[in-house]
């Protein structure tokens, strides 16, 4: 029986002395949590690894909209760049240039004058519903540009600025001012449309008008009907470019209703930013002449009615047929028969 109990308990020095041995060799065999965690990739891996991610990273999801289910879209990243640099430079060249530009014009050229003088009489161009739909379109589009250059440019130019509260609640208004209206903007876009695309056909008269510097250049002025070459350039610019604006602007606030797929999204608002930043460029040139660059042009989107001088220098067919009582027109009270002044 000793000997029967002598060796269990040999078995059992032995089985602890094993476990000692065992614990005591962890440390070299198991490292610690934190030194398990993975090196850094090596910069052949990080190369691998980018390589595998140049295609569509696609997952599995169980909700109905399954395009969560794209994880990484190597698209987004030229989309992203397009959008932090290309768009920027877009912008600053166009509004940056065209500003230049207008102000080498007034250096140059200066005001353009009634060279006859103000006659003291009026004539009525433009009536209060035309006007009505060109304000309700140029007001609410200085709204839409301001808030819209916000979004490209408002990072690095006001939020230094204003500090970051201030610069939040700003942009936060300025988007809800931005999307509520592009409605009436879309409307007024459509009311000039329907009021003078019948004024606004191109025609001979208006080769004739460029080829002579449409009265900018020099101080000659080619004959006009009641648009001129310069104005029909604008007012098509207005409508297609603004109803692209519209379309894209729409398609970007109810995303995937219009446009299913994630590309055709991205190319909605790069669309709308890029042709956006030339609508403001061109705008700028608009409102220089209607305003300081030419004597006597604001009146007629103003009170509706220009002097007759000024009438007569920069739409003479139009008045003539004014005059004439063409196109049901009636002749202003005090006004004579064009030519007879």
């Amino acid at each position: 029986m000793r000997p029967l109990l002598k060796r269990l308990r040999g078995v059992i020095a032995a089985l602890l002395l094993g476990l000692g041995l065992a614990a005591a060799s962890l440390p070299a065999s198991l490292p610690p949590a934190a030194a398990q965690a993975p090196a850094s990739p090596s910069a052949a891996n990080e190369q691998i690894l980018f390589n595998y991610l140049q295609g569509s990273v696609q997952g599995r999801v169980t909700i109905p909209d399954q395009k969560s289910a794209l994880l990484i879209q190597p698209q987004g990243r030229d989309f992203q760049h397009f959008w932090r640099t290309t768009l920027k430079w877009i912008g600053g060249v166009a509004i940056g240039g065209m500003l230049a530009v207008l102000v080498l014009f007034y250096l140059i050229r200066g005001k353009v004058r009634v060279e006859a003088g103000l006659s003291g009489r009026t004539i009525e161009r433009f009536n209060g519903f035309e006007r009505f739909a060109h304000w309700l379109t140029a007001s609410t589009f200085i709204i839409l540009g301001i808030t819209g250059l916000n979004i490209s440019f408002g990072r690095e130019l006001l939020l230094p600025l204003m500090g970051p509260e201030a610069f939040a609640a700003w942009s936060q208004w300025g988007k809800i001012a931005h999307n509520y209206l592009s409605f009436p903007f879309t409307l007024g876009v459509l009311l000039m449309l329907v009021i003078w695309i019948k004024d606004n056909i191109p025609n001979g008269d208006d080769v004739k008008w460029f080829a002579a510097g449409g009265g900018l250049i020099g101080h000659g002025h080619p004959p006009a009907r009641k648009f001129n070459g310069g104005q029909k350039v604008i007012f098509w610019l207005v409508v297609l470019g603004g109803g692209a604006i519209a379309v894209t602007g729409f398609i970007m606030m109810f995303p995937f209703q219009f446009v299913t797929t994630m590309e055709g999204m991205q190319l909605a608002t790069q669309l709308h930013g890029v042709i956006a930043l030339l609508m403001i460029a061109i705008i700028l040139a608009h409102i220089y002449i209607g305003s300081v660059g030419m004597e006597g042009a604001f009146a007629a989107m103003g009170s509706g009615k220009v002097d007759l001088n000024w009438a007569k220098e920069h739409h003479s067919l139009w008045v003539e047929e004014v005059m004439s009582g063409g196109r049901g027109a009636s002749v202003p009270r005090g006004a004579s028969k064009a030519g007879a002044d």
